[in-house]
């Protein structure tokens, strides 16, 4: 049997609530402060229909471009046929949340600036950058040879 090809064909399972979490959103989520050029996080939320994105940015990341009083003006990055585009859509405030993309990266940047005004306070005693590194090949050491057990099996016998 032929399938539909409709906007939200073969999203049972993408835009569905989680368990016990179903119905209509918070408060909270209307109340959410959002800044011209803050990345967000594109989640469909299943309960409300309008302004629902596409199934295809469910889960991308973007950047608010524009504010409206029930929607967010949002760059993303499409794949189309080896080519990036920017896209622009914009999508209500119930289909958004805040991105924890930048957070490890802030942290390193507290960090390094930390760093260098110690460094600065102290030239004799100076402390390295925090830098992220790929994981780094284990110190060698010997491998010690397992003790070898013998096991032989018991011979047939017929119980009578």
């Amino acid at each position: 049997m032929v399938h539909s090809f409709g906007y939200r064909a073969r999203t049972r399972d993408l835009f569905s609530q989680p368990f016990r979490k179903h119905g209509m959103p918070n408060v909270s989520t209307y109340l959410q402060v959002y800044k011209i050029g803050q990345y967000v996080d594109i989640i469909g939320n299943g309960a409300v229909h309008k302004g629902m994105p596409h199934k295809y940015y469910h889960g991308k990341t973007g950047r608010v471009w524009n504010i409206t009083p029930r929607a967010l003006g949002i760059v993303v990055n499409k794949r189309v046929r080896g080519n990036i585009l920017q896209k622009r859509i914009y999508v209500r405030i119930e289909h958004v949340r805040h991105s924890r993309c930048q957070e490890d990266y802030k942290a390193r940047k507290a960090a390094n600036t930390e760093i260098q005004k110690w460094n600065q306070a102290n030239p004799d005693n100076k402390k390295a950058f925090i830098k992220r590194l790929p994981e780094q090949p284990k110190p060698g050491h010997f491998v010690k040879k397992a003790k070898i057990v013998e096991i032989t099996p018991d011979p047939y016998r017929i119980l009578a």
